[in-house]
């Protein structure tokens, strides 16, 4: 394979040469440098955005086809104009694909900092994530019930952190313009309160009790008329969980899709506690089984 690539650069003197053992000066060698941009740009269409970023260190080629727009265009949502006014106020009109692309691949807070979207660097999957302070919880106003605590353990850098209730609703929506394809729902949750002593993570489970005793609802409708729902008892101490709402999908990305999900234990014959919450995430339903779910 290797003859048959030089033989493209070489003619039959150069072949000569070398197998006479004379020497073939460095500029008559070829290299990627001498291939045109454009084919260069074509060769990393086929490959992963992160990837193209580690081709285009190699040469001046690589960086250069790097940077095309139609290499981008592929990698980005078909809709992502619409995200981009939907999450940002004023975008500039000459960015280019590549410089969207990183863009959108931020944690990008919206609607007052309680949501925030990004793409999957890799796949460019378009993800959502929407805020314990985003979200409707019953008492959370009553400090005997609610707290919301700082942590960095969350990327809004806060939690709601239930000490005890009869009670336990939670609420939420989001209205977004999401790419066609199907999406999972899920409540990111932990029994225990984590904290730091003496640099190690240490949770207290001390309030942790009711939620083996009657399982947890988890609801989601879409405003196309989408329903799932789900049970699941809470029993994993000590660490963030993904508990799975259910699936739904979008097959139009020209308009928004409305998405409310709720969590609920309504049953007042006991209290429960110890709950951490912290978001309420969508990712594409591709991602399902890379996550800690229930």
């Amino acid at each position: 394979m290797g003859a048959d690539f030089s033989a493209l650069f070489f003619g039959q003197e150069g072949f000569n040469a070398c197998s006479n053992g004379s020497n073939v000066s460095l500029q008559a060698k070829p290299n990627l440098g001498d291939l045109p941009e454009d084919c260069v740009a074509l060769i990393l269409g086929y490959f992963d955005p992160p990837e193209i970023c580690k081709l285009a260190s190699m040469n001046r080629a690589f960086r250069g086809a790097s940077w095309a727009d139609f290499v981008w265009e592929s990698k980005l949502p078909s809709n992502y104009e619409l995200l981009l006014r939907k999450v940002f106020d004023d975008v500039p009109e000459n960015l280019g694909k590549r410089q969207i692309y990183e863009r959108l691949c931020r944690a990008n807070s919206f609607d007052g900092g309680t949501k925030r979207v990004w793409l999957h660097k890799r796949t460019g999957g378009v993800c959502l994530s929407i805020a314990s302070k985003g979200l409707a919880i019953t008492g959370i106003d009553d400090r005997r019930y609610w707290n919301h605590i700082p942590t960095e353990e969350s990327r809004f850098c806060t939690v709601a952190y239930l000490q005890q209730i009869w009670w336990f609703e939670v609420d939420g929506e989001v209205d977004f313009p999401l790419p066609t394809g199907s999406y999972s729902v899920f409540f990111k949750l932990q029994l225990g309160r984590a904290s730091k002593r003496f640099g190690r993570r240490i949770c207290n489970s001390e309030h942790v009790h009711g939620w083996d005793i009657k399982p947890v609802q988890f609801q989601l409708w879409t405003s196309d008329g989408q329903y799932a729902a789900s049970k699941c008892f809470l029993k994993e101490t000590g660490k963030w969980n993904y508990y799975h709402v259910g699936t739904f999908v979008v097959d139009s990305s020209n308009a928004s899709t409305k998405i409310k999900f709720s969590m609920t234990q309504i049953d007042c014959t006991h209290t429960k506690g110890g709950l951490c919450l912290d978001s309420v995430v969508i990712y594409p339903n591709e991602f399902r089984e890379r996550l800690t779910h229930f």
